[in-house]
């Protein structure tokens, strides 16, 4: 396609420079001399190429920065915690980000069925549910709900603050004898909901990672589980998996 092989010619070239916003669609048809049709789908391979991204609103920009690394066999680890850093910290601690959290709800909620499941209680039972919304420089990347048995939160006051603390509520649930052994996650891709597609900007049709991690405690009690759900182009998933007989 002509329109997008030159647009990619000047993102190479840095014509359009990191972070810059891709011409209008109205620019750009004026600019070839095109349908409105004929420029979303530059601007779609464009996105495929992984050149740009559109945000919903706002238009399309040119890929300013690598997606944030997120290496299983180092976000979790205890020394984090008591350094007070919480698993986001130290991820953007090593990709340079800037980022900050917006708590969207602390308080009683009812235990989905999944996650009733996963926390072994009645679908429906009272569980603790703390949900946020993370930004990476300036940009919404990340939606998750941690949901937690009651009779574990409603002895540990910090986790109904929207700040739990340096090294968060893993640090909190082991100064309260929780002491974790094992995280647990399940991964898919899969495309964003309408509700995803707004709260993380996303393009239409945009994929999404969907993550669910259970906090395993000794005993094998699960203490939490974390439903995330992930702008696909902004994370790469790196797994450390031992080999064993």
């Amino acid at each position: 396609m002509q329109i997008a092989d030159e647009l990619a010619e000047q993102i190479r070239t840095r014509v359009l420079a990191p972070d810059a916003k891709v011409p209008s669609e109205t620019e750009l048809m004026k600019r070839y001399g095109v349908a409105v049709g004929t420029v979303r789908r530059a601007i779609a391979e464009l996105r495929i190429r992984d050149l740009v991204v559109t945000h919903h609103g706002r238009g399309s920009y040119v890929k300013g920065r690598p997606p944030v690394q997120r290496k299983s066999s180092d976000r979790f680890r205890r020394a984090h915690r008591k350094a007070g850093k919480a698993a986001y910290l130290a991820e953007a601690d090593r990709s340079g980000a800037s980022v900050h959290v917006s708590v969207l709800y602390v308080g009683a909620a009812d235990a989905p069925p999944d996650v009733a499941q996963r926390l072994g209680v009645g679908v429906g039972e009272k569980v603790l549910a703390r949900r946020r919304l993370y930004f990476s420089d300036g940009v919404p990347t990340e939606e998750a709900t941690s949901y937690l048995p009651w009779d574990v939160a409603q002895d540990i006051p910090e986790l109904f603050a929207e700040n739990p603390g340096g090294g968060g509520i893993y640090a909190r649930l082991e100064e309260h004898g929780h002491l974790l052994v094992e995280f647990v996650e399940t991964i898919r891709a899969r495309l964003a909901t309408k509700q995803e597609t707004t709260a993380l900007k996303l393009s239409p049709g945009a994929p999404v990672i969907h993550l669910v991690r259970d906090a395993v405690v000794e005993g094998g009690r699960v203490v939490e589980v974390c439903d995330t759900v992930m702008a696909g182009d902004q994370f790469v998933l790196d797994y450390r998996i031992p080999a064993v007989d």
